[in-house]
C-alpha cells in the first residue's frame, strides 16, 4: 500500500511549494494594495473575515462531502477553481480598477475553495505515507509551507511594484496549474464508503462529531490547542505593535523579526523531519508548548534595550511551533478511519480557525490598556500552563502513538 511513498510526496509537495508560494504572494500583495488604496482600517478587517470564515464556518460540513468525494480530484479541482477566482480577478485589474465588492466576492470564493483543498490534503496524506511515518511528513510539509510563506510576501511585492496586482494574481494560476500536474502524476489510494446515499447533513455532521469525541486524548489535545490558539494566535499581528511600541524600532526591524521567525519555523520543520519517532508524539507538543511558553514570557519582560534578544526570542519560538503543528495533525490522522477523517480534520480546523478570532477581540483592549507586553506575558504563562496539563494528563490517557510499519522504509 505504501510503495514508493517518499516519491510520491517529493511530486506532491514540489507542486504544493509552487502553490503554497504564489498563493502567499497574492495574499500579502491584496492586502498591501487595499492599504495603500484605500487606507482603511475597515477594508482590511472586511478582506481578512471574508478570507477566513467561509473556510471557518463551513468546515464541518464541507467534510461530509470529503469522506465521499475521490480526496485527489476534490484537491485537484478546488486549487483549479482558486486558479480561476484569481484569473478573473487579475484580469479585471489588467483592464480596470475592480470595485471593492468583486474583490471581497473573490477572497470569499477562494477562501472556500481553500476550506475543500486543505482537509482533503490533510485526509489523503495517511493513505500515501505509512502510519509510523506521518510525523516525518508533518515536518515535510511544515517546511514547505514555512519556506513559501517566508518568500512569498517578498516576491509578492518585488511583483506588484514592478508590474501590477494583475501579474502576482496570473502568477497564481501558474502555481495552481503546476501543483495540479504534479499532484496528477501520483496514485492516491480511497478510502471505500459504506454511505451510498445522498448525505443528509445534519446526521452525517453528527457522525463526524462523535467520531471525533471517541478519541479522548485528542480531545483533550484538541481542547488544550483551542486555549493555546486563543492565547498564541494574536502575536501574529502584535509582533510589529511589539517592534514600534516597545523598542521604538521602524519597519526594517519589524520584517526583520518576521523573516526571523519564519526561519526559525523552517528550521524547526526541517528538524521535526530528522527526529520524527524517536519520542512520542505528546512528548513534541508539551516541549513545543512549553518553549514556546517560556519565549513569549522571556519577551513580555525584557527591557526596551534588549531587541537582539528579542530577535533571538522570535527565531526560538518559530522553530518550536512545527513540533506542535506536525504532532498534532499525525496524531489526528493516525487516530481515525481515513474514510471519516475529512469530517474529523474539517472539524478541528474550525475550531481552531473560530479561536483566532476571540483572541484578537480579547487581545485588543487588554493591550491598550496594560501594554504590548502584557500580552506577551500573559501567552507564555498561559502556553507553559496548557503543556504542563497536557503532559500531566498523558500519563493518565492512552494517546495514539504510530506502530512500525513493515513497508515503511521503501
Amino acid at each position: 500500500m505504501y510503495t514508493d511513498w517518499k516519491k510520491k510526496f517529493a511530486f506532491i509537495f514540489s507542486g504544493q511549494l509552487f502553490s503554497i508560494l504564489t498563493t502567499s504572494m497574492v495574499q500579502f500583495s491584496i492586502i498591501w494594495h487595499l492599504t495603500e488604496t484605500t487606507q482603511s482600517a475597515v477594508v482590511l478587517m472586511i478582506a481578512s473575515l471574508v478570507g477566513f470564515l467561509p473556510q471557518a464556518l463551513l468546515g464541518p460540513f464541507i467534510g461530509v462531502w470529503l469522506d465521499r468525494w475521490n480526496r485527489k480530484l476534490t484537491m485537484i479541482a478546488a486549487d483549479g477553481a482558486i486558479a480561476l477566482f484569481s484569473l478573473a480577478l487579475g484580469l479585471y485589474y489588467y483592464f480596470g480598477e475592480p470595485g471593492l465588492g468583486f474583490v471581497y466576492l473573490v477572497l470569499m470564493a477562494r477562501s472556500i475553495a481553500s476550506s475543500f483543498h486543505a482537509p482533503a490534503f490533510q485526509a489523503a496524506i495517511p493513505l500515501i505515507a505509512p502510519p509510523d511515518q506521518l510525523t516525518r511528513v508533518a515536518g515535510w510539509q511544515q517546511m514547505v509551507f514555512s519556506a513559501s510563506t517566508v518568500l512569498g510576501p517578498a516576491l509578492g511585492i518585488a511583483v506588484y511594484s514592478a508590474t501590477s496586482l494583475g501579474a502576482v494574481l496570473l502568477l497564481d494560476v501558474a502555481g495552481a496549474l503546476i501543483a495540479n500536474i504534479m499532484l496528477m502524476l501520483v496514485k492516491i489510494p480511497q478510502p471505500k464508503s459504506e454511505a451510498t446515499e445522498r448525505p443528509q447533513f445534519l446526521a452525517e455532521f453528527k457522525l463526524g462529531w462523535q467520531t471525533f469525541i471517541k478519541v479522548k486524548p485528542v480531545v483533550i489535545i484538541t481542547v488544550a490547542t483551542a486555549v493555546f490558539s486563543i492565547a498564541f494566535m494574536p502575536l501574529g499581528t502584535l509582533f510589529p505593535f511589539m517592534t514600534l511600541s516597545h523598542f521604538g524600532r521602524g519597519g526594517y526591524s519589524a520584517s526583520l523579526v518576521e523573516a526571523v521567525f519564519s526561519a526559525g519555523m523552517i528550521i524547526g520543520g526541517l528538524l521535526l523531519s530528522v527526529v520524527a519517532s524517536r519520542w512520542k508524539d505528546i512528548s513534541y507538543i508539551v516541549m513545543s508548548m512549553v518553549v514556546m511558553g517560556v519565549t513569549c514570557v522571556a519577551s513580555g519582560v525584557i527591557s526596551r534595550e534588549a531587541f537582539v534578544v528579542f530577535v533571538i526570542l522570535s527565531f526560538l519560538m518559530g522553530a518550536a511551533a512545527p513540533f506542535f503543528n506536525g504532532p498534532y495533525m499525525a496524531m489526528i490522522q493516525r487516530a481515525y478511519d481515513p474514510a471519516m477523517l475529512g469530517r474529523v480534520i474539517s472539524l478541528v480546523t474550525s475550531i481552531m480557525l473560530l479561536s483566532s478570532p476571540i483572541g484578537l477581540l480579547m487581545a485588543g483592549p487588554i493591550v491598550d490598556k496594560y501594554g504590548i507586553q502584557s500580552w506577551f506575558l500573559g501567552c507564555g504563562i498561559v502556553t507553559v500552563l496548557t503543556g504542563v496539563v497536557l503532559f500531566v494528563l498523558s500519563k493518565r490517557l492512552h494517546v495514539p502513538e504510530p506502530e512500525p510499519a513493515a513497508s515503511s522504509a521503501e
